[in-house]
C-alpha cells in the first residue's frame, strides 16, 4: 500500500506541473495575464478577477462588491443592457459571475476563435460601465431577496452568519459577502459609483485563460483590447488586524428549523499569514482526518459508530487571504442534544491532540489528495479557478503546484502539533442553533452556510 501511495504521488507531482505550460505576462497598464495550454477541445475558459471582495468593505456598504456584480451586467454605450449575456449566447458560449471574500470574477466559456469576444465585452465594462439609478433600484432589490432566501430563510446560514460576525471583531473576514440588509436598504448608486472607479482597474485585475490557445496570441488580443484601459492608483484598505482572543465565545441563534445545528470555530492561520510555512498543510491533513469521505473518523465514529450525529464535517480553506478559523459542524442524530454532539466533537479534537494519526490515515489523506489533483485536470474551468484564486489573493499560482507534494510531506508529528497549537478553547467560538416551530405549510430552505454569491 505505501509503495502505491509514493508512487501515485510521484506521478502526481510530476503530473500536475506538466498538465498544460503556463505563461505569465503583465501590460504597461499593469493588468496581469495567465494563459495555460490545454489543447484537449477546441474550448477556451476565459476570467477576469478583481482583487475585491467582501472583506475589503466596512460597516455601512456591506454587500456593497456583490451588488456591483450584479450591476456589471447592466451595460455601456457600446453594449448596452442585456447585451453582454445574450452576445455571448448568441456565439455558443456560457457565462457568469461570483463574488467571494476576497475577491469577484467574471468568466466565460467559448469555442476558441470565441475569444476575441470575451475580451472587447469585458475590457469594455472593466472601465466604463452605465451605473443607472433606475436599474439599481431594481437591482438591489434582487439582491435583497436573494438574502432571503440564501441566509435569512436558511436556519443554518443565519446561524452562519450570527457565528462569524462574532468570531471576528475586527477582522474584515466577519463581513457577510451578502451584506447586513440594513446596509442593502439603504446603499446608494453612489456608493457602487465609488468602489467601481476604485477597484475596477487594469492593475487590479487578473486575466485567465485556460484552453486550446496560443499564448502569444493571446497576449496580442490582450493588449488589442485591454491595454488602452487607464489605471488606478489602488490604495490597499488597511490592516484590520483580530485582536488575539482571550476565550471562548459561544451563542444560541433560535430561528424556525426542523433540526438543531452547531458549528465551532477556532482561529487558524492561512498559508499568508502562517509563521511556518508546513502548518497550513498539516491543517489541511487535519481536516481531511476529521472530514475526508467515509473512512474517516467523524463518519466512523460519530456518524456510524455512536449515532451521536447525523452529520458531521470539518473544514479548512489554507488559501483565503486573511487568517480564518479551523471549522467543525454537525447535526444530532434521533434523540441526541446538541450538546451531547458537541461533547463528541470536542473528544475527537482531545484524541488527535494526545495521539499522533496513524500511517494508515495519512496513506488514506494523501491517496485522496493525490486522486483529486489528477481528475481536477480534467476540468479547464477548475485550472482557471485555481490559478485565479491564488493570484487574487495575492499568492503565487505556482502554489497549485506544489501542494500535492506539500501535503505529501505532512507527517504525524505535524498533524498533532498544529492540533495542540490551534484546535484550543482560547480561540474557540461556538454557536447552536435552537429550532423554533415551523410555520404552517412552510418548509425551510435547503441547508447553506455562506460563501460566494454569483449572478
Amino acid at each position: 500500500m505505501r509503495r502505491l501511495l509514493a508512487a501515485g504521488l510521484l506521478l502526481a507531482s510530476q503530473l500536475l506541473p506538466a498538465a498544460g505550460v503556463v505563461h505569465e505576462y503583465q501590460l504597461d497598464n499593469g493588468l496581469k495575464l495567465i494563459v495555460k495550454e490545454d489543447h484537449r477541445a477546441p474550448v477556451v475558459i476565459s476570467q477576469v478577477w478583481y482583487k475585491v471582495g467582501a472583506s475589503y468593505e466596512h460597516d455601512g456598504i456591506t454587500g456593497v462588491s456583490h451588488v456591483l456584480e450584479h450591476m456589471m451586467f447592466k451595460g455601456t454605450d457600446a453594449h448596452p443592457a442585456g447585451q453582454f449575456s445574450r452576445i455571448i449566447s448568441e456565439n455558443g458560449g456560457s457565462e457568469n459571475a461570483f463574488t467571494s471574500k476576497d475577491y469577484t470574477a467574471y468568466f466565460q466559456k467559448l469555442e476558441k476563435s470565441r475569444l476575441p469576444i470575451s475580451f472587447e465585452l469585458e475590457a469594455d465594462r472593466m472601465r466604463n460601465l452605465n451605473l443607472q439609478d433606475e436599474e439599481f433600484q431594481k437591482e438591489i432589490k434582487v439582491v435583497m431577496e436573494e438574502r432571503r432566501l440564501r441566509t435569512e430563510d436558511k436556519p443554518t446560514a443565519l446561524t452562519y452568519e450570527q457565528f462569524g460576525a462574532t468570531a471576528f471583531i475586527s477582522s474584515s473576514v466577519r463581513i457577510p459577502t451578502i451584506g447586513w440588509m440594513n446596509d442593502l436598504e439603504n446603499m446608494q448608486l453612489d456608493d457602487l459609483q465609488r468602489w467601481y472607479e476604485r477597484w475596477y482597474a487594469p492593475n487590479n485585475a487578473i486575466v485567465v485563460v485556460v484552453g486550446d490557445v496560443e499564448p502569444d496570441e493571446v497576449f496580442k488580443l490582450a493588449k488589442k483590447y485591454f491595454v488602452s484601459l487607464k489605471p488606478e492608483v489602488i490604495m490597499p484598505p488597511k490592516p484590520r488586524i483580530e485582536p488575539p482572543q482571550k476565550g471562548r465565545r459561544d451563542i444560541t441563534v433560535r430561528a424556525p428549523a426542523e433540526v438543531p445545528y452547531t458549528i465551532m470555530g477556532y482561529k487558524a492561520p492561512v498559508l499568508a499569514t502562517a509563521g511556518e510555512r508546513w502548518e497550513p498543510y498539516a491543517l489541511e491533513v487535519l481536516a481531511n482526518i476529521m472530514d475526508g469521505g467515509d473512512s474517516s473518523r467523524f463518519t466512523r465514529d460519530l456518524v456510524r459508530g455512536s449515532q451521536v450525529a447525523s452529520s458531521a464535517g470539518a473544514g479548512y480553506d489554507l488559501y483565503d487571504r486573511q487568517a480564518g478559523l479551523f471549522l467543525l459542524d454537525g447535526t444530532p442524530a434521533g434523540s441526541h442534544s446538541v450538546a451531547e454532539l458537541q461533547e463528541a466533537l470536542f473528544r475527537q479534537v482531545r484524541q488527535l491532540q494526545d495521539e499522533p494519526v496513524t500511517e494508515a490515515e495519512l496513506s488514506r489523506v494523501k491517496t485522496t489528495v493525490v486522486a483529486n489533483a489528477v481528475y481536477e485536470l480534467d476540468s479547464a474551468f477548475y485550472q482557471a479557478m485555481k490559478i485565479g484564486q491564488l493570484e487574487a489573493v495575492g499568492l503565487d499560482w505556482r502554489l497549485a503546484d506544489e501542494y500535492v507534494e506539500r501535503i505529501n510531506a505532512v507527517t504525524a508529528a505535524q498533524v498533532q502539533a498544529v492540533a495542540k497549537k490551534y484546535l484550543v478553547e482560547e480561540a474557540l467560538t461556538v454557536a447552536r442553533l435552537d429550532p423554533l416551530p415551523m410555520e404552517t405549510g412552510r418548509q425551510p430552505s435547503a441547508n447553506s452556510s455562506g460563501g460566494a454569491h454569483g449572478h
